[in-house]
């Protein structure tokens, strides 16, 4: 999947969260991850009831790999038995070590993340088991998602926040990720920022702010108004 000098560079607060040292942001909440996870991604892209057979959510920003692992216990959850596909794009992926130290810190998705351990193929970016085909593709994000073939139901954008990462969150790219959108597809992502959603409305979303999870006051959603 990646070499070993490729992989992000961490730091960790209470040996529990792992902070991005590049760009001196956590990846998930302080408050509590999980939370965070179920109100922005799932419940702000209308997840679960949006979930039938062959739902496809695409992410940017993998991570620890805690969005997969919500969204596939929410898809089970749901009495869902054919696989949930999950494309995930990750400029710099973490070490399989850091992704398990991360995960430990979740006891309610133990079970999610042992299975995710024995079904990653590390080094092809692959999961494949009955209920989840996840995909995890590595590089700038700005190159690899115009070259996927695929379309999403469900967005979640994830990456850092847009003051400390502008990279992801660039017009051409949101223009991109609407582009890949299947009808009637949504977005959901944690930031309110207001060139964040002047971008995502320019590629053709209906874009509503929200509230956002505990001290965030806002967070941004929408659905594709043309695909």
């Amino acid at each position: 999947m990646s070499d070993q000098n490729e992989y992000a560079q961490l730091s960790w607060r209470d040996g529990k969260i792992p902070v991005a040292t590049q760009f001196d942001d956590p990846y998930f909440s302080l408050e509590n991850g999980i939370a965070e996870t179920a109100h922005v991604f799932l419940a702000g892209n209308d997840l679960p009831d949006r979930f039938a057979a062959g739902f496809h959510i695409a992410e940017l920003g993998f991570g620890t790999g805690l969005n997969l692992l919500c969204a596939w216990k929410a898809w089970e959850d749901a009495g869902e038995t054919t696989p949930l596909r999950y494309t995930s794009f990750e400029a710099f992926p973490m070490a399989p070590a850091d992704i398990a130290q991360a995960q430990a810190a979740w006891p309610e998705l133990a079970d999610y993340a042992a299975r995710f351990a024995r079904a990653w193929d590390h080094g092809a970016g692959q999961l494949h088991c009955e209920t989840l085909h996840a995909e995890i593709v590595t590089g700038d994000a700005r190159e690899t998602l115009p070259r996927w073939s695929g379309r999403a139901d469900a967005w979640f954008l994830d990456g850092f926040s847009p003051a400390k990462n502008p990279e992801l969150w660039g017009e051409a790219l949101m223009a991109e990720v609407a582009r890949h959108t299947a009808k009637a597809g949504s977005f959901a992502t944690y930031t309110a920022a207001g060139h964040v959603r002047r971008a995502l409305a320019s590629g053709g979303f209906a874009v509503t702010r929200v509230k956002g999870y505990g001290r965030k006051r806002h967070m941004t959603r929408g659905s594709l108004e043309s695909g």
